[in-house]
This record gives C-alpha cells, structure tokens and sequence, in this order.
C-alpha cells in the first residue's frame, strides 16, 4: 500500500463542509453480503445481476441493450453503501493520493467539462472545498486499490469475464453533473451507493465503440432511456452507449460505483493477437504463402483483382485449416497481459508459500488456482543466434501487486520481469500440463512425460509456485 502521511485534521465549520468527516479506518463494518463469493466464480455475478439469471442477461442484453434492476431491499442498499462511501475520502487523502492520477474534479457547465483539478497531492480540506462550492464531482480511480470488499469483488468478476475489469468512484453534490455526453469503450455495469442520479442514456452513433468520444448535443437526439438510479439499484449498459447523469435538486450527494470490463476484448481484438504466429507456422509449411508478391505492389502498381483474389484464396486455405484443427490459434499476447495486470487472488498472503509436503510419483495432485493462471507457447526469451526455440510458458498473478491494478504503470522493466510470474518449460511438457489443467486429480505417474524424473520434475516447480497442492 502507498505510505500513509500525516495530515492536519480538517476544520469543520458549516453543516456543508462536514461532508468529509474524519475517519480513522477506510473500511466500515459491511453488514452480510447479498452477494455470492462460492465456487465457481459465476455465482457472484448470478447474484449481481438477480432476480435476473445469466443465461437471459447474455441472451438478450449482452452488447444489446441497457437493464435497469431495481432493488428494494434494504440489505442490498447497506452493502452497497458499504463498498464506498463519501466520508471515506477523508482517510484516503493519507495515502499520498494524487490529482489525475487518483482523483479527478470536475464538472460539467453547459454540456461542456471543467477541469477542477489541482497540482500535486490532494488535501481533503481542498477537495471538499471543490465538493460544497464548486458542485464539483470527485472522480475516485481504482477504489479496489484500498477497499478490500472491492477487491474481493473484482477479483471474482475478472475470474468470470476472463478479462479485466476496472472501477471508478463517482460522487456528485445535488442539483450537478460531472461529465457531458459521452460514450465508452468498456461494458458497464453501475452500483448507486448513495443517494439518486439520474441517467440519460442515447442510442450509441458508433456500437460496441473501440474508443471514449465525447458527443454533441446535436448528435446524439432524444434519449432512449430515463432512469432514476436509488441506493441499491443497478444500471448496465453495452459499450458506444451514450449517456449523461446528474444528482437532482434538493437531495443529498450520489455515490455509485462503475464495475467495466472487456476493454478491447473483440474478435478483431483477438485476431490480431493470433494472426501473426498462425501465418508464421503456415508460411513455413506453405509456399505459396513463400512465394514473392506482384512487382511494384508497394507502388501501387500491383494492386489489381487478380491481388485480391490471391490473397482471398490463401485467407480461405488458412480458414479452413484453422476450423478442422489442423492449425493450432495460439492466444499469446492478450494472454500475458491479462494474467500480468489483473488482480491477484484476494488475501494473497497467504498464498505465496506453498504448503503441504513436497509431492512424489505416488501422490494424488491437483492444479491450484487455476483462474489465475494460464498457459501459453512461444519463442523462448533467451537470445541467441540460433533459430527462436519454442517453449512453454505458465504465468499466473499470485504475484501481482494490487495496488497497481489498472493504473497503468506496466513499462519495459515490468514486461522484462514478466517471466518472474511463472514458470518455463520444453515443449515436450505441454501435454502433461493440460492434462493438469483439465483434470480435477490424478496422479503424478499419470503424466504424460517419459521419465519419472520429469513428472516430479514439473510437479515439483508448480508446487514451488504454490500453484499445486497434494490431495
């Protein structure tokens, strides 16, 4: 966690101002959870989104269409309050939080964004300033970062969608709004915490959008929806959604939290991941994949209907080797960034040492943690002058850090330091791995490996890792 610093106590001084009263701890005493953390991972987000069930959600509003579940329970609305509330922000302001990197204040004037934002580390007499005058909207990135139930949460979700999955906090005075219209790039899903907020949500002008745009006022026509937002309630929408909100008058603050996720998770997302390796491994055993292109083609010269039907008709070859399996799609790049940035397991301290005995041929195993782990081939990272070696790689994130989750700090010294999250094979051991992965047991002599000493050879290194125990 950042190092906490010492502050002076704000001085309260109107019934206004007490809106960030000091606290000693971030975290409140949560009253029981309406939601799930059993295994699988599934039932937590069955139980975010009941009554309704996943299989009517994916179904007809997946990247379709907004919902609206409105929650009367009392239970649901305390637990949601509890994930993150207003007078939270006072003890936050001790961990060297700073402005555009932590918070952003801001508002919108006109169907147009003020920048409230201030230098440096942020006080929370100064932000409460922006609160009670300025109607400005405090914008809390990555709460999971400090709120253990947050992480808690988003862990189990990152496990379910296979992908990462962000927060923000968003907390608006009444009678304001803090963003003008605009659409995202992520599927959103938003807990009201405190208070109401009004939402305007527009037919998208660009669906399922790659990108964040902000849109005018001219473009984006009559909304679609009106919706009220009340503590408890939660509001989901498909990415390119344009939408607006604003707390209303003579109320008090809102407080919601926005859970997103698949964030460039598309097929063409994906295809661009696995384009590269699968033309390599063809083009070696394909000439005409070999074979020169027409001259002057990067002049412009070559670029006739005879070009594209050539290049149709290899397209074609490689789809269909890749449909009767006689082309392996390796995932690679897409897999590496997940498994190194997403969360690690909640608690992991207790996970870094392995635990139990040291297991042996005879012994019952199984693979541990097996959502945050995964397996990948590629060119070995050793350098040399000789041809790239193909090995396999198992990166898992018992190891990654949770205050970093999704605040972009991954550079080349971390992607170097990659390898450190897992473990490196021949290829000869792929085999036994997926049969490890795949299995809820079996025994180290089951392996698919020659030797004996090879099977509790790699029983042994997953083991070090904490990633297999014996039954």
């Amino acid at each position: 966690m950042p190092k906490r610093s010492k502050e002076k106590p704000v001085k309260r001084r109107s019934s206004e101002e007490e809106l960030l009263p000091k606290q000693s701890r971030v975290e409140h005493s949560a009253p029981p959870s309406p939601l799930s953390f059993l295994s699988p991972s599934s039932s937590l987000f069955e139980s975010l989104i009941q009554p309704m069930g996943p299989e009517q959600f994916f179904s007809e509003y997946w990247e379709k269409k907004p919902l609206h579940l409105q929650r009367s329970d009392p239970t649901t609305a305390s637990y949601y309050q509890s994930l993150f509330q207003l007078s939270d922000l006072q003890s936050l302001c001790s961990h060297d939080l700073e402005y555009y990197t932590d918070v952003n204040v801001v508002r919108c004037i006109n169907g147009k964004k003020k920048d409230l934002n201030k230098q440096g580390k942020v006080k929370s007499s100064v932000l409460n300033k922006s609160f009670t005058q300025n109607k400005a909207t405090i914008q809390f990135h990555q709460p999971q970062r400090f709120k253990d139930e947050l992480w808690k949460i988003q862990e189990k979700l990152e496990c379910f969608f296979g992908g990462l999955v962000g927060s923000n906090v968003y907390i608006t005075p009444q009678e304001s709004q803090g963003l003008p219209a605009h659409y995202d790039d992520v599927e959103v899903f938003i807990l009201q915490l405190e208070g109401q907020k009004n939402w305007l949500l527009y037919n998208p002008t660009v669906p399922l959008a790659a990108e964040y745009c902000v849109e005018s006022e001219e473009r984006i026509g009559s909304p679609s929806h009106e919706i009220t937002l009340k503590a408890g309630d939660l509001l989901y929408f498909p990415r390119g959604t344009i939408h607006q909100a604003s707390t209303p008058a003579g109320g008090e603050h809102s407080t919601h939290l926005t859970l997103s996720t698949y964030q460039r998770m598309s097929w063409g997302d994906l295809l661009l991941d696995v384009f590269p390796s699968v033309l390599s491994d063809r083009s070696k055993r394909e000439v005409s994949l070999r074979g020169g292109m027409p001259r002057r083609f990067l002049l412009g010269d070559g670029a006739g209907q005879d070009t594209s039907r050539q290049m149709a008709s290899l397209l074609r070859s490689l789809a269909e080797e890749i449909e009767t399996g006689k082309q392996e799609v390796r995932s690679t790049h897409m897999k590496r960034d997940f498994i190194t940035n997403r969360l690690p397991p909640h608690s992991q301290e207790d996970l870094l040492t392995p635990s139990g005995r040291i297991p042996a041929l005879e012994d019952t195993v199984c693979l541990m943690h097996k959502d945050h782990m995964v397996i990948t081939v590629e060119p070995s990272q050793e350098r040399t002058d000789e041809a790239s070696e193909m090995v396999v790689f198992v990166l898992h994130s018992l190891k990654n850090q949770r205050e970093n989750h999704m605040m972009g700090e991954s550079g080349d010294e971390e992607e170097e330091e990659d390898i450190s999250r897992g473990l490196q094979f021949p290829l000869s051991h792929l085999q036994a791995l997926l049969q490890l992965q795949k299995a809820e047991q079996l025994t180290v002599d089951q392996l698919q490996l020659p030797t004996a000493e090879e099977k509790c050879s790699l029983v042994l290194a997953l083991w070090s890792e904490s990633l297999l125990e014996v039954l």
